[in-house]
């Protein structure tokens, strides 16, 4: 057992040997046998490294996904980038927006449709995009050090597998019983 304290209580050891995901003296019941529960307890650390490594560019995941896929796509329509990013395009006009202001991406209007505008970094975002990189490269790294190269392959095959599932409910009606 640790002696990390959550809330008063001590941390002990995962069934898998990470610390952190369980507190001592707590019954986990079902949470235990779900697939969400300790992929959103991973996702909680992630996020919480990825934000205290890019501390410095204030960069958010969805900041640096949408730099990466318009550094690799110029041009790109807001539409297509909400749809890539599984965003809604509310959502997306408010992260350019966030991307313009820093002067990190800009619109230009499109040659071949005069009604659209087409994301493009700045020079300033290309700059800053390859030191962001750098500091993701390196919290991927510290992540991923608990896995061998294989269990890395493995996981990444699972997560993507996992992402492409239709959860779709059954409508109303047409469940079976």
């Amino acid at each position: 057992m640790r002696s990390d304290r959550t809330a008063g209580r001590r941390v002990r050891e995962s069934p898998e040997g990470l610390p952190g995901t369980h507190v001592a003296g707590i019954r986990y019941g079902v949470l235990d046998q779900l697939i969400g529960y300790p992929v959103r307890r991973a996702q909680l650390l992630v996020y919480d490294d990825f934000i205290r490594s890019l501390a410095e560019w204030g960069m958010t995941p969805s900041r640096f996904s949408a730099l990466v896929i318009i550094a690799n796509n110029p041009g790109l329509k807001l539409t297509e980038l909400a749809a890539i990013l599984a965003i809604a395009r509310s959502g997306s006009v408010l992260l350019i927006n966030t991307l313009e202001g820093a002067s990190l991406v800009e619109r230009r209007a499109s040659p071949t449709d005069k009604r659209a505008w087409g994301l493009y970094l700045t020079a300033n975002g290309s700059k800053i995009l390859d030191q962001v990189t750098a500091a993701v490269a390196e919290h991927d790294a510290r992540l991923s050090s608990v896995l061998s190269a294989p269990e890395r392959a493995t996981l990444m095959t699972l997560l993507r597998k996992l992402a492409r599932i239709d959860i779709t409910p059954p409508a109303a009606g047409n469940q079976q019983e």
